[in-house]
């Protein structure tokens, strides 16, 4: 087997403690010299690692991506090595043969003879992107979530609330809320409190608001409250840093802004997540196919088996979902056309990942060649179609639901 690599090392990462296998070539061609020693995971250590694998002459270090573990030791041999970060589901060793030092020699030898692709890494300004906008969308589910912790207490309590208002936690819901943690319990009272569109309502809420909210619920509803005032600031705080963050990369958001259904916080996902240099992905069937947002291929013995997508990237294709969903809602542009098209025949689901594909392969068309996003408009399906075996297939339609048809052409203007 050819070798790709003369001087590569293996490395199989713990928490405390990893093992790193190098293979280099000896005096005789025919066979290649290899070591393994084991290291420690502090800082110090990985430094002693970092200056035998410079003695030793290596140029690739392959590492498996174990957990978090991976990132101190990526980061501290990045700027000396080629470092390759490579996929667990790639690199299966035999079953009953497996032990740190056998993967790590494993690892070493499959760089060696570039049998294993590196995975994407991207380069530190965009990985600080990504934490800011990974830990805003953790905390984003978080308040989601004491919310609905929130609407279980009230049900609790016997306030309907919910039922009346779309939202508890709006201006009116809010107002409420604090009322009823003060101590008022007049449901008259609490329903007067309401605001704007929803005083059209009073009757609802004095029905909804009558219940037995005691202290207990008062103790409990102020607490969530805070939480949910909590997370709000530090969400606030965190939008204010990814858009300093976002300072060289202001051009590439606003064109990403204009795909329909693409609002600044999704724009500013998928920057962090692909990066802005996509050369990483030769084609953009291959970043659909790194995100996980196209059919898989499962066939065997002539069989197709499932296609379902795979895991891919899972904050880019939440991301991509909540784009798809609201470009399904727009008037008259080419992803809302599409998503009727494909739900019509495969279902919503199918359809809206249809959409997310859409939007990731013009992302990479546009940051490839820097382009604006140009809409092929909503009839672009019905424009493209053969007009004589379009017209023909919906008269002979029309002609079985027992309608005789006679075209008129509208006379043009």
């Amino acid at each position: 087997m050819d070798v790709i690599h003369e001087r590569c090392a293996g490395i199989d990462i713990g928490k405390a403690d990893l093992k790193a296998c190098i293979r280099v070539p000896t005096a005789s061609s025919r066979r290649r010299r290899k070591e393994v020693r084991t290291f420690a995971t502090t800082t110090n250590a990985l430094l002693q690692l970092r200056d035998w694998l410079m003695a030793e002459g290596i140029t690739v270090v392959g590492m498996e991506a174990t957990g978090s573990y991976w990132k101190p030791v990526f980061y501290l041999l990045e700027d000396a090595f080629d470092v390759q970060l490579l996929n667990a589901r790639h690199m299966h060793a035999v079953p009953g043969r497996k032990t740190d030092v056998t993967d790590a020699a494993w690892i070493a030898e499959l760089v060696e003879h570039g049998l294993v692709r590196p995975s994407f890494v991207p380069p530190p300004p965009i990985r600080r992107l990504r934490d800011l906008t990974r830990y805003r969308s953790e905390l984003v589910h978080e308040r989601t979530r004491e919310a609905q912790r929130l609407e279980k207490l009230l049900e609790d309590a016997g306030i309907k609330l919910s039922v009346v208002a779309s939202d508890i936690l709006g201006v009116s819901g809010r107002a409420m809320l604090e009322a009823l943690i003060a101590g008022e319990r007049d449901p008259h009272q609490l329903a007067d409190l309401a605001k704007r569109r929803m005083r059209v309502k009073i009757p609802q809420l004095v029905e909804a608001l009558t219940g037995r909210f005691g202290d207990h619920h008062a103790f409990l509803a102020r607490a969530m409250l805070n939480r949910i005032d909590a997370a709000n600031a530090t969400i606030n705080d965190l939008s204010s840093r990814i858009e300093a963050e976002c300072t060289p990369f202001r051009r590439q958001l606003e064109r990403l802004h204009t795909i329909p259904g693409v609002s600044q916080r999704t724009a500013e996902v998928i920057i962090a997540e692909t990066g802005v240099d996509p050369s990483q992905f030769t084609t953009a069937a291959h970043l659909a196919s790194w995100a996980g947002v196209c059919p898989g291929n499962n066939e065997s013995a002539g069989r197709h088996m499932s296609g379902r997508t795979r895991p891919g990237d899972t904050w880019l294709k939440a991301a991509l979902g909540e784009a798809a969903m609201a470009a399904s809602r727009t008037k008259n542009t080419y992803l809302a056309a599409r998503y009727r098209r494909v739900a019509a025949r495969r279902g919503n689901k199918r359809a809206l990942v249809a959409v997310a594909h859409t939007i990731l392969i013009a992302t990479w068309h546009m940051l490839t060649h820097d382009l604006t996003y140009h809409d092929l408009g909503g009839d672009y399906f019905i424009q493209r179609q053969d007009h004589t075996r379009q017209t023909r297939r919906l008269t002979a339609r029309l002609n079985q639901l027992g309608y005789q048809v006679i075209l008129n052409p509208i006379p043009a203007a």
